[in-house]
This record gives structure tokens, sequence and C-alpha cells, in this order.
């Protein structure tokens, strides 16, 4: 019978500095026993976008705080952790060195098992870790720098079936914020503005909308809203509250029903009994509820984590650990830090590739 793990996660991949411990025992629900995540958003606000510099300093600055208080509230030492998982990749690159460099030290100096998790599994196990939900289904990674549908089959096998050949959807938000003279991050200052907007108003594209596939497109979305936009400042010489709820709200129901309606072709094309939903963009309730009623119109269960886990956070990555750990995954002090790492290695670049590897 396999042992029941605990296992310290930390995550820096981008600007979240996050700390979590993660215990199972084998035949029962996972428990995260603690996860602390430090917010740069305040750090990055007046640049209207995350600064990899200032994030990996903070990172630098505060990794072991957070360690130290993940550990207290857990509970545990680090004498009775089982291993320790940190996100290896991909991500802004001085984070993501950050956060290695700290799990190699704990590693080395209490010579645990170490673990390089792969961000984005870690994303697209979280229903694992939150629901048990049994292999093979369909996930629906949205994020910030990401967004692609992948079939999980195990906790190293992933086919990715269509994504973003441009923008991310969360990348669409910011930028989309910005435009609109909103706060970041982008993704929750449309979805309260465009509480008081009219999604009608604005005749916003849905690209690739009438495509058969998978495969998404956001950066003409973007445009369409920078167009509309001036074209209101250059009538009315302003842009007023009401403008930037209307076109807030067009902008977020032009993202729910393209990622619906890929959802649709994915589930058809997959046959998946199960679809799942992770990264931050999932936190954006009208995309949640419009997937969900596309599950249930394929007969597929809908899975959505917690708000508190679709962000960037370190229980996903402890989890991600557990499952590489149970598998021999283990990795040794020559882990490197890797600022591109695809999911599906055997799919073709959907964003290009360079000396870095893969984009996506």
């Amino acid at each position: 019978m396999a042992q029941a793990l605990t296992l310290l996660g930390i995550e820096s991949s981008c600007d979240e500095t996050a700390a979590a411990v993660v215990r199972h025992v084998p035949g029962k629900h996972a428990e995260i026993l603690s996860s602390e995540v430090f917010a740069q958003a305040e750090l990055h606000a007046d640049f209207g976008g995350v600064v990899p510099e200032i994030a990996a300093r903070a990172h630098a600055e505060k990794l072991d705080h957070m360690v130290e208080a993940a550990l207290q509230k857990s509970g545990q030492s680090l004498g009775m952790i089982d291993a320790i998982a940190v996100t290896a990749g991909p991500g802004l690159i001085g984070g993501v060195m950050s956060g290695v460099m700290c799990a190699k030290g704990l590693a080395a100096g209490t010579g645990k098992p170490l673990l390089g998790v792969n961000h984005l599994a870690g994303h697209a196990l979280t229903p694992r870790l939150t629901d048990d939900l049994s292999y093979p289904y369909l996930m629906l990674l949205v994020s910030g720098g990401h967004c692609q549908f992948l079939m999980v089959r195990s906790a190293t096998e992933f086919e990715r079936l269509g994504g973003t050949i441009d923008d991310a959807p969360g990348e669409a938000f910011d930028k989309t914020a910005k435009l609109l003279g909103l706060t970041q991050p982008g993704g929750p200052a449309i979805e309260q503005a465009a509480k008081t907007g009219d999604p009608k108003r604005f005749k916003l594209p849905r690209p690739l909308l009438n495509r058969d596939g998978c495969d998404m497109s956001f950066s003409g979305l973007k445009t369409a809203v920078l167009r509309a936009r001036d074209a209101l400042i250059a009538d009315q010489g302003g842009l007023y509250c009401q403008d930037q709820s209307d076109l807030a709200a067009s902008f977020q129901s032009a993202v729910s029903d393209i990622l619906a309606e890929k959802t649709r072709h994915a589930l058809s094309q997959s046959n998946a009994p199960a679809i799942a939903v992770a990264g931050g963009v999932a936190a954006n309730m009208q995309i949640r509820f419009a997937l969900e009623r596309v599950a249930e119109s394929a007969d597929a269960s809908f899975i959505a984590p917690p708000l508190r886990l679709c962000t960037d956070n370190a229980a996903m990555i402890a989890w991600a650990g557990i499952e590489r750990f149970r598998l021999g995954l283990v990795d040794d002090l020559s882990l490197e830090a890797r600022p591109r790492w695809p999911l599906d290695t055997r799919a073709q670049p959907m964003l290009g590739s360079g000396k870095k590897g893969a984009k996506a």
C-alpha cells in the first residue's frame, strides 16, 4: 500500500509568492494543511502590468517567510515533510529561479527529495486535489499567460487539443482594463465594472468562433475594444463611467462566448466524461456559468476549483509533487529553472519557438 505523504510546495512563477503544505493518505481526500500567498499586485500597480525584475526581487525577499508561515500554520516542521515540490517553469525566469534556488537550499539542508513541477501541470491536476477527479478528463487551462484545452490522462501525460494562437485571455483582460482606465489586475476590475454594464451595447467580434477545432484568438477582440474606445473619445471628448462599464461587459461577454463555444468543440472532439477549468480567468463567474451550461448540455461533469485555487498557489504544486513522487519522478540538485515548458511536448508549438524552446 502506498504511504501517506506530506509535501511542501513552493510557487513563484509570476507575481504571487506562495508556499503550502499538503498531505495525502491513499484512499482518502487530500488535505491542504496550509496555503500562504503573498500577492504583489500593489508592487506593480503603477506600471500597468507585472515587472519581471520587481517580481523576482519580491520573491527573493518573501519566499523564506512564506515557507516559514506555511510550516507553522500546518503544524509541521521541515523534518516532518516527506519531500519538497517547486515550480520549475514555465514563468518569468527570475521568479522561477528564486523558487528553485529556495527549494534546492531546503532540500540540500534537510536531505529531503526535490521535485520540479510544471506550473501548468499544477493547474491541470488541481481538480484531483479538490474533487478526486479520475483520469482521463478534459481541462481548460485559462490564465494570464496560457489558454489551452488538454486531455489529462495521467500526472505526466497531457494531450493538447487546441489553444490560443495569440494573447491569452488573462492578458487580454489586463490590456483591456488598461485601455479603459481600470485598475490592475484586469480580470477582477473588468468583472466588477461589467456588473453595471450593458453587454449588448458594443458589437465586439468573436474571433475563430465559426471555425472548427479548439483554437482561439483574443488579440483582435482587444483591438476592437481599443477602436470602440477611441471612437467614443472622438465623438464625446472623453470616456464616461457608463462607457467603461458597457465596454467591460461587452468584452467579458465576448470572451465568455468564445470559451463556451470552443469548450463545446473540445467536449465533442474528446468525448471526455468531465470538463474541469483552472487558472486565474476561471475565477470569473460569468465564464464559469457559461462553461457549466455547456458541460450540462454535453452530459459531462463540470469541475471548477474554489476561487483561491484558481489563481497561482503552492497547494497545487505540492499536490502535483505528490503525484510525481508516487511515480518515482524525483529530481536532484541539478534541477534547472525553465522559462518555457509545454505540457504536450509532442504537439507543434502554437506561439512559435526559439532558443528557450516552445512557448506553448
